[in-house]
């Protein structure tokens, strides 16, 4: 059984455990992870999971840059961190552009398994809640997996652009 929840301290070691499978230093797509951000050391993990709850606080300002978001961890019955998911609840011009309102990864090992769908279909859920009319998904070109995994949850493409990160599919999904 699958569930989307907040970031938390007590999945330090099992969050740990994914992002080894992808590499340190490597772009997880919805994770809110960024350069510089210390995951090793419990200090430096509790001051970024921090940061992504402040993040989705809307009773303070966006950090300069950016938006609000929420972040979620897909987290199977033992703990296990299968991947991250966020939705952004704006979109500045780079993310129209290059990223739009969700991001989401599923670490190399769980992949296959339906895991980004389910995840993707549980954060249109919060979508509606919030009362988007749309939202903007984006993929590289190349990431046909990513592409199926959109199109399935109702995503219609736009278009393809050269984007500050490279050449992207641009979806949206109606709510």
């Amino acid at each position: 059984m699958l569930t989307l929840i907040e970031p938390t301290t007590d999945l330090h070691a099992q969050w740990l455990a994914s992002r080894d499978e992808w590499g340190r230093g490597v772009h997880q797509p919805g994770s809110g992870l960024r350069g510089g951000d210390d995951v090793d050391s419990a200090e430096g993990f509790a001051t970024w999971v921090s940061r992504l709850h402040r993040e989705g606080d809307e009773s303070l300002p966006p950090l300069p840059g950016l938006v609000h978001a929420a972040y979620r961890w897909v987290v199977d019955q033992d703990g296990t961190v299968l991947g991250s998911i966020s939705l952004r609840y704006a979109l500045t011009d780079f993310l129209l552009l290059a990223a739009g309102h969700i991001g989401y990864s599923v670490r190399p090992s769980a992949r296959g398994r339906g895991i980004a769908g389910w995840a993707l279909g549980e954060i249109l859920v919060a979508a509606r809640k919030r009362e988007l009319e749309s939202v903007l998904i984006t993929c590289d070109v190349d990431n046909t997996a990513s592409a199926r995994v959109i199109e399935k949850c109702g995503g219609v493409l736009e278009d393809v652009r050269d984007t500050p990160a490279g050449p992207r599919r641009r979806y949206w999904i109606a709510l």
